[in-house]
């Protein structure tokens, strides 16, 4: 954290995040590195689920300490009449809020838009879900896997003849979901600044995971071919673009789309004329990846990437995520970060993806701890220390 601060983007925006779980941390989490106030409401029994999973720092989740950096922490029983008034208080005066249940919670809750709305006219309001407000799966239950398999993008993962795979990043829950929710949000923000009107944002997973459909889907909706992994150039066919074992057991990716990116590559592989084919097909294609692959035995796997690099081809090592956090390039662009956190000591924090040079993400303050600012959100608005107290000890917060 910096001593002196400077000026947020979204300095003097307040966010109340109903959310838990992935989805919605991380497109709370960018609002807040950009300098909004984000108020993270809890249940006093437990709080965000995610702060219980494993790994742990000392006390708190490793994951929930990744996800929650510059937020404020609140507790709240919504069930309660007192705790429902309290948040409807915080709703009044908020910018956003963002939710995450299944469709239909909010309402059953009285804190749906259509209630807030008529309190706070300016309120923007977003809805987090798997497969959207309305059609048959609304309230059908699912997670990044099951979005990915609608939307009709798992079969994009895998080996040809072999079927799917589980993805190694939740690319519905972030790609489809909070990175979906986040670019509504600021831009229901920016029409409010011209018409002085909130507005509903319905985000849906699935539709997400649909729109990132853009590359592939063409094969689909122009060329009446079902994309998979393995069986199309761009995820696992082409030789030119593949992931390749070296001799030491460690692996490279190869990424020469362009012509003359693989003219270079041949030329350093030293590949024989009749298999310089750009991109093969059927047996060619077979038959030039088993000689590509034991030529990237002849090296290890920094020999290769050091010869990428010297030629100018996008050839590059795989990292594990220990070498990741320690590559120059990414310690140059401070992917990884330090905070004090008051219980949990020295712990580390992703960086920020999105560099605005004006107004620079920043981390203020560390993840926040159950509740930690129940007294300084509640009692601005309105509640005593006495009231605070009552509420804590009938369990409200």
């Amino acid at each position: 954290m910096n001593a002196q601060q400077k000026r947020g983007a979204l300095d003097g925006v307040t966010v109340l995040d109903l959310t838990r779980l992935l989805p919605g941390a991380f497109a709370s989490q960018m609002l807040a590195d950009m300098g909004a106030e984000v108020i993270k409401i809890e249940d006093p029994r437990g709080g965000d689920y995610n702060r219980s999973w494993e790994p742990k720092a000392k006390t708190e989740s490793g994951s929930f300490l990744l996800l929650n950096r510059n937020k404020k922490s609140v507790t709240l029983n919504l069930k309660t009449p007192e705790g429902h008034a309290a948040f409807v208080k915080l709703a009044k005066s908020a910018d956003i809020l963002i939710e995450g249940f299944r469709p239909g919670v909010v309402a059953r809750l009285g804190l749906d838009y259509k209630t807030l709305k008529a309190l706070n006219p300016g309120l923007i309001y977003c809805s987090l879900s798997g497969y959207g407000q309305d059609g048959p799966l609304r309230l059908a239950p699912g997670h990044d896997i099951n979005y990915l398999g609608t939307a009709g993008a798992l079969q994009l993962f895998g080996k040809a003849g072999e079927g799917p795979i589980v993805p190694g990043l939740s690319i519905a829950d972030v790609g489809g979901g909070s990175l979906m929710a986040s670019t509504g949000i600021l831009a229901a923000l920016y029409s409010r600044t011209v018409t002085g009107e909130g507005q509903y944002i319905d985000i849906s997973m699935t539709d997400g995971s649909v729109a990132w459909l853009a590359l592939h889907g063409a094969d689909q909706l122009f060329g009446g071919i079902e994309p998979r992994g393995g069986e199309r150039p761009w995820i696992g066919q082409a030789p030119c673009y593949n992931i390749y074992e070296c001799g030491d057991g460690r692996h490279v990716a190869l990424g020469a789309l362009e012509l003359h990116f693989w003219e270079r590559f041949c030329d350093l592989a030293e590949l024989p004329g009749d298999l310089r084919t750009h991109y093969p097909e059927g047996d060619e294609a077979a038959r030039q990846r088993a000689a590509v692959a034991a030529i990237f035995l002849t090296r290890t796997r920094d020999e290769w990437a050091a010869a990428g690099e010297a030629t100018d081809i996008p050839l590059t090592a795989v990292n594990d995520m220990g070498e990741a956090f320690e590559h120059p390039q990414l310690v140059h662009r401070e992917m990884l970060l330090h905070v004090d956190h008051p219980v949990e000591g020295r712990i580390p924090q992703l960086g920020f993806p999105i560099k605005l040079r004006g107004t620079p993400c920043e981390i203020r303050m560390p993840p926040p701890q159950l509740g930690e600012h129940n007294e300084e959100v509640l009692g601005r608005n309105g509640y005593s220390g006495a009231e605070i107290s009552a509420m804590k000890a009938a369990g409200v917060i």
